[in-house]
């Protein structure tokens, strides 16, 4: 079994390999510079994790992988450009630095190269490869609609927002693992077990993201905080706390989602003390457990010894415990 450190270091290797020479050049800068960023490419090592409890090398799927993080790149180009979003990972975004054209043609190109590394699958598995990751991609897109849907209804409930959550985010870390498993040549069973695992486990993650955009490090978080406060954005927190909220705090939070006009650090100031005051920092961390314990579950029932799944408890745990 690979360590959890030895696989990072090799997705990080094969990406730092991949140049492109095509022209023209300000087409793919904006993709090299995004890569260059790092994050902690979660879906490539889901897939290798989850390959490797099968198959001791899993360096011939490193190609596939890196399909999954360069398709993962490519909805943040887009989301920050429809977000406006400044800063990714402590850095100027693409939509930022080099403006929304690029964030929208070079967000493209990766989809394409994605599909490029995607066609290095081992030829009996391809199919169902695509097939895996063709869903995924159309569940993202569906999930992005429905959040932009959101930003105009004021009755969104946190059931719907869940589903959003689902569809935006959890579906491409559980068709990672779910490729993962595949390629490794795990049993039906077992490959729908960790794509389950995967769904619950990111539903986890994406509700972390919205707390640590409320309440993280801003030195560490690589965001800057508050900004789905400022954007009006109807994330867990809000939804939760609207529904747990008396009438007149209901009526504060209201106020400050629909004044035109404020200065961010006094609206991300009172909405994150109305937060605390309902008591949703509680409330969001038991929704957070309540789908990591389910996950957890799912890949119990994965019929491999017990040891090689430490990796990705491991994984699952550090995930959940970030400040960033």
């Amino acid at each position: 079994m690979y360590t959890f450190e030895e696989l990072l270091k090799n997705v990080n290797e094969y990406i730092g390999k991949q140049k492109y020479s095509r022209k023209p050049w300000n087409l793919y800068e904006p993709i090299e510079y995004d890569l260059s960023l790092g994050g902690k490419r979660v879906r490539p090592l889901l897939l290798l994790m989850a390959a490797n409890l099968y198959v001791d090398d899993v360096n011939p799927f490193l190609p596939t992988a890196f399909a999954l993080e360069m398709c993962h790149n490519f909805t943040l180009l887009h989301d920050d450009l429809m977000d406006q979003s400044e800063r990714r990972r402590g850095k100027p975004t693409v939509y930022k630095r080099w403006g929304s054209n690029a964030a929208v043609l070079s967000g493209d190109a990766m989809l394409v190269l994605a599909y490029k590394y995607l066609a290095e699958t081992a030829a009996d598995k391809k199919s169902e490869v695509l097939d895996i990751f063709n869903e995924a991609v159309l569940e993202v897109c569906e999930g992005q609609q429905m959040d932009t849907d959101y930003e105009g209804r004021d009755d969104v409930t946190v059931d719907e927002y869940i589903e959003m959550i689902r569809l935006k985010t959890s579906v491409l870390l559980a068709a990672s693992l779910k490729i993962g498993a595949i390629l490794g040549g795990a049993s039906e069973v077992d490959s729908e077990a960790i794509y389950n695992f995967g769904i619950q486990i990111g539903l986890s993650f994406q509700l972390m993201d919205d707390y640590l955009d409320a309440f993280g490090d801003p030195s560490v978080f690589g965001k800057n905080l508050g900004g789905d406060i400022v954007n009006n954005k109807k994330t867990y927190l809000l939804l939760k706390s609207l529904s747990m909220a008396d009438q007149n705090m209901k009526l504060q939070l209201n106020g400050w989602f629909n004044r035109d006009v404020y200065v961010n650090t006094e609206k991300i100031n009172a909405v994150t003390a109305l937060y605390e005051k309902i008591g949703v920092k509680d409330a969001c961390n038991e929704e957070m457990k309540k789908y990591c314990n389910k996950g957890l579950e799912y890949l119990n029932a994965v019929s491999v010894p017990e040891e090689k799944k430490a990796g990705l408890k491991d994984i699952t745990m550090k995930l959940l415990n970030r400040k960033m």
